[in-house]
């Protein structure tokens, strides 16, 4: 090929791009924390002589539980972690058939205001506002004697930081001592493209997140514990039932041309180019009283698309939802005994926008092997959900997926019983050899991301010119990633053919690692059924092999007749896993297989080897394998911290816009109050809601709520203006359901103050609208 000459222009613009990126690394290294935990505490909003221990947790909705001890702390130290003092054991009734089970359920939103959305990578898509709550759902089975037991945490976010996990098996450590462990606990994110990013510690996700945020961190790791802590508490015996059956309507392939690089025979196999079996488990005490609900489904949570600013737990966080609010019946969304989990599986090429791509200017197909279209390239081909628009696209697809996973819940009746047993190992992931067949190896490799993983998908394309399907390396592209970060090396483009390597992220060490070397793999096995944890996103294909491969492995060592599910995005995040046929033609899943094209099969091997110790009896003969680090200091959020203030004259939730005094079912009250920084309320957690639609009822002369913030049928929007003053804006889409009467709107926020030469200090606030009669039409 003959080499490429740069225009002038082309030649200012790496110019440009050169000394931008020299200013930002500048810029970055003026926030870089050289001491204190993780964020400068003098950010967390309370005063240097107070605890922030004063305020309250994040609600939890299956009993009380004791106070935890924060873990911002107030100097140059790490995490703090406290005494192990192992908590007392639930009594255990042990003569019955079954497992003892507890449920739980607690919030993990952490901020909805001033931090980006974690999933599209796409800049300037920050949270401001919130549709929904975000939940950990945890259950707990223990055998019936308790000497064995695992925790599974479905958790509203888009997918497991290693960081999150190491935080949280520490707590479980410090509280409960041995009983809760890296080998049979396991944390998996629902995938929603709607929830707050800045809680990873490897600086890929750093710099897609804006920075690490403690406030979020705290949050969620505060949620999942306590979410735990209610089913540890709540433990009773029950009986578990499995069924499973398919979801039609709901999914595509968005790579098809890379699902048709497969063998035929291997596709000949499959009805569907995406797994469409539901599997759901049935929780039941023995009474045969509903407990909960834990669903594994293959699909994208990305109804939702990259111009939502709202934070929600998308398509299967509706589904959860649904099928609570049914259980729940009386009780307000995110309360209630029943908890419902709608788990990810191998999503990695399954979109929930049916409809496919077109191109946005034109409205013609763009299904082809780029995702490209004849006028703007990549960022015009975009696929369409269902739905009028995504609020409505999400409601039909969580619709679709609650109502299967009832009628499977209904109908289910094959009992799991049998042992419980747990198998872990931490890898090394970029020194793995595969055994390819008898004469053949071959080795993973330090982890790259491709030229198609700028791309994008479907569901979000990315800029520039990048498109799906890129193979070869452009100068231009090159040219600037060498002076940026230096040229990778000759035995990394090697090993990662045929990718094209935009950024050797295994090579790149500042300011901590940009990628995970080090990855978790789990099983655990519940009788019959072996649920299978994955760091990653799995394609369709790839999911089929792994699941084979560890039905076999069981099979041939005597576990006749398993059932293998996949659980994905678990314990930590290593983007994609695609086949190796499917990597050759490099589009975005492939170019995202970070590992290189015999990730798979590495993965295969080293699951093959977990389902080998089960079906054994030698789990205790599993190397442990490298732990993985636990980063101290990182970069702070881009985006500051501000004192807020409220207009002259006016306080904060002072009413701006009036409501109406009259609303018929199907019209939408809105009121916009005088606001402050909702992120605020992540660290003053005096209210559990930003809002509250209530009722007065005549009869006892009260108020009474009937929607909180975690409803589908509110919206909470913030609207941000200059020098810390803003707006709140409050939206209740009044449902045919709406009882006739009297209402009103209600407002509680969280502004930060901060006096001269004092610390910043954050106070509660709340209003109330005026009161307005509803009416049916």
């Amino acid at each position: 090929m003959a080499k490429r000459t740069f225009s002038t222009l082309e030649t200012f613009l790496i110019f440009l791009l050169i000394m931008m990126t020299a200013v930002t690394v500048a810029l970055l290294s003026l926030l870089f924390i050289t001491s204190g935990t993780i964020e400068n505490p003098k950010d967390s909003g309370f005063p240097s002589t107070e605890s922030p221990q004063a305020t309250q947790s994040p609600t939890a909705t299956q009993g009380s539980t004791a106070p935890q001890r924060s873990t911002l702390t107030q100097g140059p130290t790490t995490t703090q972690v406290d005494p192990v003092t192992t908590t007392p054991e639930p009594p255990l009734f042990q003569n019955f058939s079954g497992y003892h089970i507890g449920v739980g359920r607690a919030d993990c939103t952490g901020q909805v205001a001033d931090i980006n959305m974690m999933g599209y990578g796409k800049g300037g898509q920050n949270a401001r506002g919130l549709l929904t709550r975000l939940y950990s759902r945890a259950f707990i089975m223990a055998e019936p004697d308790g000497s064995n037991r695992m925790a599974f945490v479905s958790i509203d976010i888009g997918m497991v930081s290693q960081r999150l996990r190491l935080e949280v098996l520490n707590r479980l450590k410090s509280k409960y001592g041995s009983l809760y462990r890296r080998d049979n606990v396991i944390l998996s994110g629902t995938h929603t493209h709607s929830a707050p990013a800045g809680y990873f510690q490897y600086t890929v996700f750093v710099i897609a997140s804006e920075g690490f945020s403690n406030r979020t961190f705290n949050y969620m790791v505060t949620g999942i514990m306590k979410s735990i802590e209610i089913a540890h508490k709540n433990m009773k015996p029950g009986k578990i039932f499995m069924n499973k059956g398919n979801v039609d309507g709901t999914q595509i392939n968005r790579s098809p041309y890379s699902y048709l690089q497969n063998p035929l025979a291997e596709r000949l196999r499959y009805s569907s180019d995406t797994d469409k079996e539901m599997l759901v488990l049935k929780m039941v005490d023995l009474n045969g009283d509903d407990l909960g609900l834990i669903s594994w489904f293959a699909i994208h949570p990305v109804s939702m698309n990259n111009s939502n600013h709202l934070v929600n737990s998308d398509n299967m966080g509706y589904a959860s939802y649904l099928f609570e609010q049914e259980k729940n019946k009386g009780h307000l969304p995110g309360q209630g005994p029943f908890v419902a989990a709608f788990a990810s599986s191998n999503l990695g090429d399954v979109s929930p926008n049916i409809l496919g791509p077109r191109c946005a200017n034109t409205g013609e197909s763009c299904d082809n092997a780029n995702s490209t279209c004849p006028i703007g390239g990549a960022t015009m081909c975009m696929a369409r959900g269902p739905g009028q628009d995504m609020l409505d696209s999400t409601q039909i697809i969580g619709r679709t997926l609650y109502q299967r996973a009832a009628a499977l819940y209904a109908l289910a009746s094959q009992e799991l019983t049998g042992p419980l047993t747990s198998a872990h190992q931490w890898v090394n992931m970029t020194d793995v050899t595969v055994s390819l067949n008898s004469t053949h190896t071959a080795k993973t490799c330090k982890p790259a991301l491709g030229y198609s993983f700028a791309a994008g998908t479907i569901d979000g394309a990315g800029t520039f010119n990048f498109t799906q399907g890129t193979t070869v390396a452009d100068p231009f592209w090159d040219t600037l990633r060498d002076q940026l970060f230096g040229r990778p090396s000759d035995e990394m483009k090697e090993c990662q053919k045929p990718k094209p390597v935009l950024i050797h992220t295994g090579e790149l060490s500042k300011p901590h690692p940009w990628h995970p070397d080090i990855v978790d793999v789990q099983i655990i096995t519940l009788g019959s059924l072996a649920i299978t944890a994955i760091p990653g996103e799995l394609t369709t294909m790839s999911g089929r092999r792994l699941r084979e491969a560890i039905k076999a492995e069981f099979a041939t060592y005597g576990m006749q007749n398993m059932t293998v599910v996949i659980s994905g995005l678990c314990n930590v995040y290593t983007h994609y896993i695609a086949t190796y046929e499917e990597y050759q033609v490099q589009r975005y899943e492939a170019a995202s297989t970070i590992y290189g094209p015999h990730t798979l099969s590495a993965y295969i091997q080293l699951y093959r080897g977990l389902a080998k110790a089960i079906a054994t009896d030698t789990v205790a003969n599993l190397s442990r394998g490298p732990e993985p680090p636990f980063f101290k200091e990182l970069i702070k959020p881009l985006i500051p911290n501000i004192v807020d203030r409220a207009p002259i004259g006016k306080n904060f939730g002072d009413v701006l816009q009036p409501l109406n005094s009259k609303y018929r079912v199907g019209e939408v009250a809105e009121v916009t109050f005088v606001g402050a920084n909702p992120k605020n309320s992540a660290e003053n957690r005096t209210h559990q809601t930003f809002l509250t639609v209530e009722k007065y009822e005549d009869a006892s002369a009260t108020w009474q709520v009937v929607h909180n913030d975690a409803s589908w049928e509110t919206r909470f929007y913030w609207h941000k203006g200059l020098l810390g003053h803003s707006n709140a804006t409050i939206q209740w889409h009044i449902p045919d359901t709406a009882k006739p009467g009297i209402y009103r709107i209600r407002y509680f926020g969280h502004n930060r103050k901060q006096d001269f030469l004092k610390p910043a200090v954050i106070l509660s606030f709340e209003s109330t609208s005026s009161d307005f009669e509803v009416v049916t039409t």
